[in-house]
C-alpha cells in the first residue's frame, strides 16, 4: 500500500557515493588493473537514491562508475549488505567485486546490456 521498491541488477555510483578510489579509470585503460588488487575486500557505497533491492549472493550485479552521468561498466559484484534510510528514502550497502573487465569488455558493456542514448562514457 504506498510503497515502491526496485530490484536492481546493476549497482551504479559515483565517486561521492563511495566507488572505489584503486579503480581508478585513466590508469586502467592505460595498463589494466589486476583483479587480485581488489580481490576479496569489501566496499561500502551510500546515498543511492531509493529504496532499491539488488541480486542476492551468488548472482551477480553489474559494477557501473556514474561519472557525470555517463556510465562504466566496470565489472561485476556479489552485494553482501543493503541498508535501507525509510525516511531520506536512500539505500546504502556493502559488496565484494568479484570480476574485473578489461578495458575492450568496458567499452563493449554498454552496447550489449544497456544502450540508451547520451548515457556510454565511451560514446
Amino acid at each position: 500500500m504506498g510503497s515502491f521498491v526496485e530490484l536492481n541488477d546493476t549497482l551504479q555510483i559515483s565517486a561521492a557515493q563511495g566507488f572505489p578510489e584503486v579503480l581508478d579509470l585513466e590508469a586502467h585503460l592505460r595498463r589494466p588493473i589486476e583483479f587480485e588488487m581488489v580481490e576479496g575486500q569489501v566496499f561500502e557505497f551510500s546515498g543511492k537514491t531509493s529504496i532499491r533491492n539488488y541480486q542476492q549472493v551468488p548472482v551477480r550485479v553489474f559494477l557501473v562508475q556514474n561519472i557525470g552521468e555517463k556510465w562504466v561498466y566496470w565489472g561485476l559484484i556479489h552485494m553482501l549488505e543493503v541498508t535501507h534510510d525509510y525516511v531520506a528514502k536512500n539505500t546504502s550497502g556493502k559488496y565484494k567485486i568479484v570480476r574485473l573487465n578489461s578495458p575492450e569488455q568496458m567499452k563493449q558493456m554498454f552496447a550489449l546490456t544497456d544502450g540508451r542514448t547520451g548515457m556510454d562514457y565511451f560514446a
